[in-house]
C-alpha cells in the first residue's frame, strides 16, 4: 500500500490584494538564483523554463542509465512481467493477479510499448528492458518541472529554483524515479495534479484537470487518495458552488475513471472486477498485507522519512520552521499522509515516495533563508546525494539482474530450451522473470501467496523450503530426469544443501555480486550452480 502525497494544497491566496509590483511577470529570471516576484503563469507547454525543462529531461535520462539495481519485486512483476505476457502470450501472473487486486491500467503503457517493438521488428531484450524505465523517466523529469513551476506560482523564483535544486538532487529520487513501480507513477501523477490544483484561489479553473490526473492515481494505485483527502476536502470547503464542484466535476471524473478502470479489466479478466475495492479490502480492511511483514506504528517517523530524505533530513526540519504559514496544508497533507500509513502493519520505503517531491518544498525554503552557510550546505547536499545515488543505483542489490542477464544469455541461445531449465531457488521473486529474458525458458521459482482462506499454521512453499532445503529438494525431485539444468542460489544457501548438490553433480559456474549488506535468506553473493553430465 502506499501513500500518496498530496501537498498541493498551499493556502489559497486570490482574495488578497496585490501591489502592481507583485502583478507584474517577472521575465529573464528562470536560473536557480534568480529572485522575483510570484508568478501566476504557467509558462511553456511544461510550464516552467524551457532551458530548466532540457536539463531535467537530460538528467532523467542519464539517471535512467546509471540505475542498474533492483529495489523490490513489484517494479517487475506488477507492470513488466504482466506486459511481457500479454504482448507475447507466455510468462507468469502472481496470485495477485489471479485474485484480482491489480488493474491492468498500469501494465497496459507497457505491453503497448512492447507490441510497438515487435511490429517494428526491433523486440531486443534490451529494448524490452530499458524502453519502459527510460518512458517512465521522461514523465518523471515532466513531474520534476511540474513541481518547479507549482513552486514558482506559489513563491519567489528564487525559492523555486532551490526547490527544483532539492528535487534533481535526492537520493531517493534518484534510486526510484525510473523504475517500473506503481509508486513511481503515482508520485509522477501526484506531482502533476498538484501544479493544477486551485492553490490561488477557490475557482475551479483547473479542478477537472486535477481531479482527473489524482482519479488515474488512484486508479493505478488505489491507496493514491489517501494524500488527496484533505486536499479535495479544503477545495470543496473554500469552493462557493459546492455542489457544483461536486456535481460537474468530481463526480464525473470519478465515474469516467472507475468506468474506464471496470472496462479494461473486464477484458482482460474474462468477468466484471472491482480492483479497487478488493486491494484496499485485502491491504486496509483485512490487514493481510502484514504476511510479508509489519513495523512498528511508529516505523515511518523514526526510519521511513529519514532514510528517504537522507541527507536532506536537517533542512527539511530547517524548512518547516522558516517556510510562510501558506505552507502549513502542505505540511498538515505530508503529516496525514504518514498517520494514515502508520496505522497499517506493513511498511516500506516506496510507500511513502509520493510524500518526498513536496518535502522538496520544505528544503527548498530551507536553503533560501541560509545565507552564510549556503555554499557549504550545497557541497553537502551534492555530495552525500551523489555518493548515496551512485552506491544503490549501481551497486547495491545488482546481482540479482546480473544473474538473469547471464541466464539469457547462456540459455536462450540453446536448440533445445526444455534442456536448458532453471530453477532459482531464492526468495520468492527476487529475480525479474521474462521481462528480461525473452524467451519461453522453463523458468520455476519459489511461490510465497500469503493464505487467503484463514488456514491455521500456515506455510507458503518458500517457507516450507527454508525449514528445511536439502529434505525439500530430495522430496521434490526424487527422480533425476526432473532436475532443472541449473539453480540460481544466495551464497547464504551454499552450506545447507552443498550435499544435494554434489550427490546430483551439481557444480557452480558463476558468481555474481549481489550487496555489501546480506540479511536473512539474501546472500552477498549469487552463485549459478549447472548439472553436468556423468562422464563414464
Amino acid at each position: 500500500m502506499e501513500p500518496e502525497r498530496g501537498a498541493g494544497g498551499l493556502a489559497f491566496r486570490g482574495s488578497h490584494s496585490r501591489s502592481p509590483e507583485q502583478g507584474k511577470l517577472q521575465t529573464g529570471q528562470s536560473g536557480l538564483g534568480a529572485r522575483g516576484p510570484r508568478s501566476g503563469r504557467r509558462a511553456g507547454l511544461l510550464g516552467a523554463d524551457a532551458r530548466l525543462a532540457a536539463l531535467a529531461v537530460a538528467l532523467r535520462a542519464l539517471n535512467c542509465g546509471l540505475v542498474r539495481t533492483s529495489f523490490v519485486p513489484d517494479e517487475h512483476w506488477q507492470s513488466l512481467e504482466v506486459a511481457h505476457r500479454l504482448a507475447t502470450n507466455y510468462g507468469y501472473l502472481t496470485w495477485e493477479w489471479t485474485e484480482g487486486l491489480r488493474g491492468y491500467t498500469y501494465p497496459l503503457i507497457f505491453a503497448s510499448i512492447y507490441k510497438t517493438l515487435h511490429f517494428l521488428g526491433t523486440d531486443s531484450v534490451e529494448l524490452l528492458v530499458w524502453t519502459p524505465r527510460l518512458t517512465q523517466a521522461m514523465l518523471s523529469a515532466v513531474a520534476d518541472v511540474k513541481l518547479y513551476s507549482l513552486a514558482q506560482q506559489l513563491e519567489t523564483q528564487e525559492v523555486a529554483g532551490w526547490v527544483f535544486f532539492c528535487q534533481l538532487c535526492s537520493w531517493f529520487t534518484w534510486y526510484c524515479c525510473t523504475r517500473t513501480l506503481t509508486n513511481t507513477m503515482e508520485t509522477v501523477l501526484t506531482a502533476i495534479a498538484l501544479s493544477y490544483y486551485p492553490l490561488e484561489g477557490a475557482k475551479s479553473a483547473h479542478s477537472v484537470k486535477y481531479t482527473s490526473l489524482v482519479a488515474l492515481a488512484c486508479l493505478i494505485r488505489p491507496t493514491a487518495i489517501i494524500p488527496w483527502v484533505p486536499l479535495l476536502l479544503r477545495h470543496a470547503w473554500q469552493e462557493q458552488a459546492k455542489c457544483r464542484l461536486i456535481l460537474r466535476d468530481f463526480l464525473p471524473v470519478g465515474f469516467a475513471t472507475l468506468s474506464l478502470s471496470l472496462v479494461i479489466d473486464r477484458i482482460f479478466f474474462g468477468q466484471w472486477t472491482l480492483v479497487q475495492l478488493n486491494f484496499l479490502r485485502f491491504n486496509v480492511l483485512q490487514g493481510s498485507g502484514s504476511f510479508y511483514g509489519s513495523h512498528p506504528w511508529h516505523w515511518y517517523l523514526s526510519q521511513g522519512l529519514p532514510a528517504v530524505l537522507g541527507p536532506h533530513l536537517p533542512f527539511f526540519l530547517h524548512g518547516c520552521f522558516c517556510a510562510p504559514k501558506r505552507s502549513r496544508v502542505l505540511l498538515v497533507t505530508v503529516l496525514w499522509t504518514l498517520f494514515v500509513y502508520s496505522m497499517l502493519g506493513h511498511k516500506e520505503f516506496r510507500f511513502i515516495y509520493p510524500v518526498l517531491p513536496f518535502c522538496m518544498v520544505f528544503c527548498g525554503h530551507s536553503l533560501a533563508h541560509l545565507r552564510t552557510w549556503r555554499k557549504p550546505a550545497l557541497s553537502f547536499l551534492l555530495l552525500s546525494n551523489t555518493l548515496l545515488a551512485f552506491y544503490t543505483g549501481l551497486v547495491h542489490q545488482r546481482g540479482v539482474l546480473d544473474v538473469v542477464g547471464h541466464i539469457r544469455e547462456v540459455s536462450c541461445g540453446s536448440t533445445n530450451l526444455s534442456s536448458a531449465s532453471t530453477f532459482m531457488l531464492m526468495p520468492c521473486h527476487s529475480t525479474p522473470s521474462y521481462s528480461h529474458i525473452h524467451c519461453p525458458l522453463p523458468l520455476r521459482f519459489l511461490q510465497c501467496p500469503p493464505d487467503l482462506t484463514g488456514q491455521s499454521g500456515y506455510l507458503d512453499e518458500a517457507d516450507t523450503f527454508y525449514l528445511n532445503p536439502t529434505g525439500w529438494l530430495e522430496r521434490e525431485f526424487q527422480d533425476t530426469a526432473s532436475l532443472p539444468a541449473r539453480l540460481v542460489i544466495f551464497s547464504v544457501l551454499e552450506e545447507e544443501i552443498r550435499a544435494f548438490l554434489t550427490s546430483r553433480n551439481y557444480r557452480r559456474t558463476v558468481v555474481f555480486f549481489h550487496t555489501h549488506f546480506p540479511e536473512g535468506r539474501t546472500g552477498s553473493h549469487i552463485y549459478v550452480y549447472e548439472r553436468k553430465s556423468r562422464v563414464a
